[in-house]
């Protein structure tokens, strides 16, 4: 069996996907050096940071990524809004100002002034303006950033420092995609110039320009001298304090772990438990874990399937998971048993939804497949009308330790599971097209909108293909309800469909590890993912 390493598809596959959404205040947990270390130590500048990742970008594009570039171009940009890790507020950033409109419609900002893209261009109403309808534009095919964008009707740029954006309906969540790198701000000028190749010569706003993309290595960027605009929360909020920032890419955790006690890298990413665990205690480095907002691990059905167009069916899948084996075995009683898609840290979840859960019961399961038609024939698999339950899981490496038990599970009741492990630029392409039976995915996200994305029939990550006009109904409620007592109870609605649905299998909410080299000071989580603006190297 393969190590498992421990990559989420941050929508968004986030980030998401991976959409780069701030974490709710309290969800983060660091180990660090004694308070009199931190103390009498001065923030110095110059050297590199090198950081490990599990996966390569498939593009530096930020409007074209499907959803494995975030933690890339998070780096490279800025949004209108940010979301205060102090007190969950979304305040400007950007912008220096926004108001709304009483009818939620119409969003105008003020766009600050002084801001340059990293080719010099200056950042103007009409940047935005040109991203934005990039993206909107269908000709430009862009998936994850579309689908984010969509609840634009038009956008206006009356002037440099006023930008208009009017809205099909009132939308709660949008702060969320406002204060999120996905939206960030491209340079057209940039885009224009290097055309078809721009998605390995990106250009933004942020604190670290792009240097160089090495297939295979990873990305390095260079220190921003010009930038100045950093957020508040930051205690250096113009150049970053290190000269150079590298990613790399190392998909197999023990090689990631390796290269940090080598000195190779300074940070390592999506660190597995057990690993963790053998550096909480050690005093030459940090440990950083949280839970995930979004939504958890979750065993996808193709909905397209005959087979799981019987409720039946998609019940006794539920039934077939002992979540808590998996649990123990794969987050060695770490992450929490899911019941339902949305994440504990996340807005609407309520944990009375538990009650709606269904229970792991073998015999159960296998009385509503045999009450379905599906029998066990000789060979020990069923069988209906001449077809077996022979199904195909498409998945990755870092997932096969949750694979090989999900495929033991269902095996026991006669389904027949094949594993088939995919790189993520090859899963991510074939899980859009539908080419699979099973699937196992998550996703981080700040806002339970994340469920539209997921569940709704019009939704870019709608995987397992649900049209469900109860439930699209709800979810579009979900999003133009602002009162938020309100929205939390159309989200325990939302919930409670998709369990009596069963169109999912919730299996887990994880925590994420990250191992810091001490030696690394000032790394600071303001997002699912970590920051490096304050970062220095202490020698």
């Amino acid at each position: 069996m393969k190590k498992n390493k421990r990559k989420k598809y941050n929508v968004f596959l986030g980030g998401l996907v991976t959409l780069s959404m701030a974490l709710v205040t309290g969800c983060s947990t660091q180990t660090t050096a004694p308070a009199d270390q931190q103390e009498s130590a001065k923030p110095k500048t110059g050297g590199t940071i090198t950081v490990a990742y599990p996966y390569e970008p498939d593009t530096l594009d930020a409007h074209m990524s499907v959803g494995s570039a975030g933690v890339y171009t998070w780096l490279l940009g800025g949004s209108l809004l940010y979301k205060d890790p102090a007190t969950n507020e979304y305040k400007p950033s950007l912008a220096s100002d926004y108001n709304i409109s009483e009818d939620g419609k119409t969003w105008t900002f003020t766009i600050r002034s002084g801001i340059t893209f990293h080719d010099g261009t200056p950042l103007t109403a009409k940047s935005f303006k040109d991203a934005f309808d990039r993206v909107l534009n269908p000709q430009t095919k862009a998936k994850t950033a579309a689908e984010v964008m969509a609840p634009i009707k038009s956008v206006k740029a009356p002037d440099d420092q006023t930008l208009i954006l009017e809205l099909h309906e009132p939308n709660a969540a949008f702060r969320d995609a406002l204060a999120n790198s996905i939206t960030q701000p491209l340079s057209l000028k940039a885009i224009e110039k290097a055309g078809e190749d721009y998605g390995r010569n990106p250009v933004g706003v942020g604190p670290w320009k792009f240097e160089s993309w090495k297939t295979g290595e990873g990305v390095t960027y260079v220190r921003n001298e010009a930038f100045q605009w950093g957020e508040p929360y930051y205690e250096n909020q113009g150049p970053p304090r290190v000269g150079k920032l590298v990613i790399k890419a190392i998909a197999d955790s023990q090689l990631r772990m390796s290269a940090l006690e080598s000195g190779a890298i300074d940070v390592a990413t999506e660190v597995p438990v057990k690993d963790a665990n053998h550096y909480r205690n050690n005093p030459n480095y940090q440990v950083v874990e949280r839970l995930r907002p979004g939504v958890g691990l979750l065993l996808e059905m193709n909905l397209t399937r005959p087979e799981f167009q019987d409720i039946q069916v998609r019940k006794a899948f539920n039934m077939l998971v002992n979540k808590e084996a998996i649990v123990q075995a794969v987050t060695q009683g770490e992450g929490e048993v899911a019941h339902t898609p949305l994440s504990p840290t996340t807005l609407g979840y309520d944990k009375s939804v538990e009650k709606y859960g269904y229970q792991y019961n073998v015999d159960e399961a296998k009385k509503l497949l045999d009450d379905a038609g599906w029998k066990v024939n000789g060979s020990g698999v069923r069988e209906k009308d001449g077809k077996t339950l022979s199904l195909n899981l498409l998945s990755t490496a870092d997932l096969d330790k949750e694979a090989q038990l999900l495929q033991s599970m269902l095996g026991e009741a006669g389904i027949h599971m094949m594993i088939q492990n995919l790189e993520i630029a090859g899963y991510m392409q074939e899980v859009v097209k539908g080419n699979f039976d099973v699937t196992l995915i998550s996703g981080a996200y700040d806002d339970p909108d994340i469920l539209y994305f997921y569940f709704h029939s019009s939704g870019a990550y709608n995987l397992s293909g649900v049209k469900d006009d109860k439930l699209d109904a709800l979810l579009l409620k979900g999003r133009t309800t602002i009162q938020i007592d309100a929205r939390k109870q159309v989200y325990m609605d939302v919930q409670k469909h998709l369990i009596e649905q069963a169109y999912v299998v919730p299996i887990y909410y994880d925590k994420a590890f990250t191992v810091i080299n001490s030696r690394v000071k000032g790394v600071k989580w303001a997002s699912v993912m970590p920051t490096y603006n304050d970062s220095w190297i202490e020698n």
